[in-house]
Parts: structure tokens; C-alpha cells; sequence
């Protein structure tokens, strides 16, 4: 009897044992929040309903709505200023330059996100969490750079390029195109690939400018590519249910709102506005509705942190099939109009409802959140053991209003730029890049749209322009010295943050370009100097000047 009553708490405490664990275990995965991060394209800072868009604008955003009624709603969130920085950014942490990511290169060049880089979903990898891709990727073709090769466990549906690239090698779309050159888009264009992680990507079918969806004869047209899209991600999810104890993290990435719109047939004309960039907005909405609503049918949305932005400003030059921004100047610009874009999280039980954000935070903060979120420390080397920076901040105490973040500047590159050409500190911000023609009105408004993102650079002489972002989020009135008084003294702590930022290429290299953009002629005198510059690298090192703004 005494044994049996010895073997009968043994039981129990073995039993105990592994009721603990098991709590623990579970306690554990619940301190890792899964990650939704859905990013559309082009979508102007107007255009959407918690922006003072949606039905004022003719374009209804009922779900987005209902997401910033739900979470934080962020005001002064900044992207790149162009499609390719702007999600090189948001994946790897660190501003363009530093990857080489200021720009793609043309379908059929390959090259890409160098394989050195850490991502959002390689580093997520390390806290095990299970990683998706679906939708624009637009960081190379090359097979080391796509999503598949940079962390991602499956991509499905992945397309490499803007919507535009797949109307080069359609002949309705360009008639008098050499029939050479067209030949030879639709040979390199890829469409929709496919593939797990250390195997080769597959193409599911190729993409025109057509209103077409017959994937089975292996070709589907630009109006039906979200469609896909919303589909990848919607079967993840329901895959992902089944194993709740494995955190993950999805990253859907809807091709619209890029010109051209063509929206799909069940949401043409549906609309207020009726056009086809309202339409598409529409769709967009629709679309992540239809996400969101899947994550909250399958009770996932408890243990969720969802962030949805987008990856530039708003491409005025192409209007109206174009986003509407409030601010000064365009996509491809330094102005607020062409990198201030919207944002909304939401993290049930972390970020209260209805909450709006005014702190300075962006793309680039999202790789040092999630690795926070994850309860992951940002790795010091890359992924081929170089020591490596990155240029994010934790935003979780912002949204889960415990703090502030720790960042209190932003910088703006166009392309080419090793330097700003404009820094934010605090309200402050000083334009060193007049681009854009000192940001004058731009597209259909304009007498030449060359003055938008296709106009030159235009570089300040000593004095730069400075602008109090509260009073004046416009960028309209000079303050640096005007009739009333000067605030030369904000240059102070500017420069300050150029300098701390310009010393950091010292120690850390920016990685080559991926692609090679026309930036003027190289002169007789350019050449000469080449040799001059290199033997003075090799000899002297590295000097830096900094701009002292005065």
C-alpha cells in the first residue's frame, strides 16, 4: 500500500512537472507575437479615410478605417522616397546607401539585395519564427536576392518589378516599339515566382497589361495580380492556424496603388469617384479587409502585431492616376510629399485604440520593433560576418505608449546621395537638394512635369532652406533668414546629426550600387581625377566633408 501510495505522487509529480512546462512553453510562444506587415504601393498620404481621404476623396476605406480605430494611427512616418529604397529600407534596417538599394536595375540585368544583408524574416528566423512573402519585391532578380535566398521559409506569387515593367513587352501597349526590342522584354520580364527556401524559384506565369486571368495558358493580366496576391496570403494564414504555438510572420505586399491602375472587373466603377485610381483604392482597401478578416475569423488577431504602410510618397507626376499627398513635392523628391506616408499598427492588449502618433519614426524603425517584439537582439555582423550598422529604432515603447523612441532626426536621400539632401530634427527641417524645382506644383498641374521627380538635382550654395514642420508642414516659408528674424541657430544640432551619421560610412562602407543610374557626364577633367582620388585612398584613408551650413 505504502508503495503504491509512493508510485501515486510520484505520478503526480511528474505530472505537475509537465503541466509547468508545458505553461512555460506556451507562456513563452505568447511573448512572441506573430507579425502581419502588409505594404502597398505608391499610396499617396491623402488618400485614405484616418488621413482626411476615403469618402472625401471619392474613394471609400472602410477596413483601413476600422484599422486606425483599432490601433495607432502614425502622422509623421516616413518612407524612402521611391519604390526599391523604400522596401530595401523596410527590410533591411538600414538606409539605402548603406545596401547599395538606392534604385533597381532593369529587368533582364539581374544584381539585387546583396546576400550579406540581414532582413525583417532572416532575422525573425532566428527566434523561429515560420516566414512568408507574397506580392512586390522589387529588390533584383539575381537568385541570391530574392525573397526565398533572404529568409523567407516560402514566396509565393512574388513579382520583381513595378506594374509598368510588365506593359513593355506587351505590343498593345507600345505599337511602335522595335519588335527586336519588345522580343527582348518578354524573354527577360519574369512573372509570378514561386519557391521555398534553397530551391530555385519557379515561374507561374507571366504578366501583361491585359484584363486576362487564365493562368492555366500561363499568362495573367496586371488588373488580377492582388488577386493572388490576397490569396497567398489568406492560405497562409489558414495554414498557420494550425500550428499556434509556432509564431510567424507574413509579409504581403499589394501591387496597386502603382500607375497604371487597372483595377479588377469587380471593382471597377465601384468607387464614389469612379476613376481608376479611386477604384483601385478601393480594391487595396477591399483586399486587406478580406486579410484582416481571415486573421480575426481564425482568432489570430489576439496575438498579432499587424503594420500596414507603404513604400514611397505619392507619384504626382503621373496624376491623376496618382496618390494625393497634402505636402510639397513628389515621390522621388526630398520634400515631405515624396516621403511621409501613412502607417497603422495594431497589437491587441499592447496599443490601445484610436490612438494617434505625431513622434518621428518610419520604415526603417520596423526591423529593430519586430526584433524587439521577437525578443531578439539586432545582430553586429552581417551575414558573411562583417561588422554591420543599422539605422533602426525600437518603436515599441511609442505604440505601446509606454515611451518615446529613441530617434529625434530623419534624413532624405534621392539616388545618388551619400549625404542628406534634406535632414529632419525634431520640427526642424533643413533642404539641402532643391529637386523637383524647388518643389513647384507637379503633374497635370505643372507646365513641365520635368519639374517632379524627373527634374535635376539643385544643391543649395552654403545656405540651405529651413522649415518648422508644426507650423509649416508645407514646406512654403523659408525661415533660415527671412524679414522678421533667422534661425541660422537650428543648423547647430542639424549638422550635428549629419556629422554623427557621415562618420558612420567611415567604419561601415556602404555597399556597391545594384544599379547604375545616369548622374551627368563624366568630364576630361572627372577622369583625370579618377587616378588622383584612388592613389590618395590608397595613401591617406578616408576624409569626409561635412556641410556646416553657414
Amino acid at each position: 500500500m505504502r508503495i503504491s501510495a509512493w508510485r501515486y505522487l510520484c505520478m503526480l509529480l511528474i505530472a505537475a512537472t509537465a503541466i509547468a512546462s508545458t505553461a512555460t512553453t506556451t507562456y513563452g510562444q505568447a511573448k512572441k507575437p506573430n507579425i502581419l506587415f502588409i505594404v502597398s504601393d505608391d499610396t499617396g498620404y491623402g488618400d485614405l479615410g484616418p488621413y482626411g481621404g476615403g469618402v472625401g476623396r471619392g474613394m471609400p476605406t472602410p477596413n483601413i478605417d476600422r484599422m486606425a480605430a483599432e490601433g495607432m494611427t502614425f502622422f509623421s512616418f516616413y518612407a524612402q522616397p521611391s519604390c526599391t529604397p523604400g522596401r530595401a529600407a523596410m527590410q533591411t534596417g538600414r538606409i539605402p546607401n548603406r545596401s547599395g538599394m538606392t534604385t533597381v536595375a532593369f529587368q533582364g540585368q539581374g544584381g539585387g539585395l546583396p546576400a550579406a544583408e540581414w532582413t525583417l524574416a532572416s532575422v525573425l528566423k532566428q527566434a523561429g519564427y515560420k516566414t512568408y512573402f507574397t506580392g512586390k519585391w522589387h529588390l533584383g532578380e539575381a537568385d541570391y536576392a530574392l525573397p526565398n535566398a533572404q529568409g523567407y521559409d516560402v514566396m509565393e506569387h512574388c513579382f520583381l518589378y513595378h506594374c509598368n515593367a510588365y506593359t513593355y513587352g506587351d505590343p498593345t501597349w507600345f505599337p511602335d516599339m522595335d519588335p527586336k526590342l519588345r522580343e527582348m522584354f518578354d524573354k527577360v520580364t519574369k512573372g509570378s515566382l514561386s519557391g521555398k527556401a534553397g530551391e530555385p524559384a519557379k515561374q507561374d506565369w507571366k504578366v501583361n497589361g491585359q484584363y486576362v486571368d487564365t493562368p492555366e495558358k500561363g499568362v495573367v493580366g496586371i488588373p488580377f495580380m492582388d488577386k493572388y496576391v490576397e490569396k497567398s496570403g489568406i492560405e497562409f494564414l489558414e495554414d498557420a492556424a494550425k500550428t499556434p504555438n509556432q509564431p510567424f510572420f507574413i509579409n504581403i505586399n499589394f501591387m496597386k496603388v502603382h500607375q497604371p491602375n487597372l483595377p479588377a472587373p469587380e471593382y471597377e466603377h465601384k468607387s464614389l469617384s469612379k476613376s481608376k485610381y479611386a477604384d483601385s483604392v478601393f480594391e487595396l482597401d477591399s483586399r486587406i479587409g478580406n486579410i484582416m478578416n481571415k486573421l480575426r475569423e481564425l482568432k489570430l488577431d489576439q496575438n498579432t502585431l499587424v503594420f500596414y504602410t507603404t513604400d514611397n510618397g505619392a507619384w504626382q507626376d503621373v496624376y491623376p492616376d496618382a496618390g494625393y499627398t497634402p505636402f510639397r513635392g513628389t515621390k522621388g523628391t526630398v520634400r515631405e510629399g515624396g516621403n511621409r506616408v501613412p502607417a497603422i499598427a495594431i497589437w491587441p492588449g499592447k496599443i490601445k485604440e484610436g490612438v494617434k502618433n505625431h513622434d518621428i519614426v518610419g520604415g526603417l524603425d520596423l526591423m529593430a520593433t519586430f526584433a524587439a517584439a521577437a525578443g531578439l537582439k539586432l545582430p553586429e555582423k552581417d551575414r558573411e560576418g562583417e561588422p554591420i550598422v543599422f539605422d533602426s529604432y525600437d518603436m515599441t515603447p511609442v505604440l505601446t505608449g509606454e515611451g518615446k523612441s529613441e530617434r529625434t532626426s530623419w534624413f532624405y536621400f534621392t539616388e545618388n546621395e551619400l549625404t542628406p539632401g534634406a535632414a529632419r530634427v525634431g520640427n526642424y527641417k533643413a533642404v539641402f537638394n532643391l529637386r523637383g524645382d524647388d518643389g513647384a506644383p507637379t503633374g497635370g498641374l505643372a507646365v513641365d512635369t520635368n519639374l517632379g521627380w524627373k527634374g535635376a538635382d539643385k544643391y543649395v550654395a552654403t545656405v540651405p532652406q529651413v522649415f518648422d514642420l508644426w507650423a509649416d508642414p508645407q514646406e512654403r516659408y523659408d525661415i533660415f533668414m527671412n524679414n522678421f528674424t533667422e534661425r541660422t541657430w537650428t543648423m547647430v544640432t542639424i549638422n550635428e546629426s549629419i556629422q554623427k551619421l557621415m562618420k558612420t560610412y567611415v567604419k561601415y562602407p556602404p555597399r556597391k550600387l545594384q544599379s547604375e543610374t545616369y548622374t551627368g557626364p563624366i568630364t576630361l577633367s572627372d577622369y583625370q581625377r579618377f587616378k588622383y582620388v584612388r592613389e590618395a585612398l590608397e595613401k591617406n584613408g578616408v576624409t569626409i566633408p561635412l556641410p556646416t551650413g553657414n
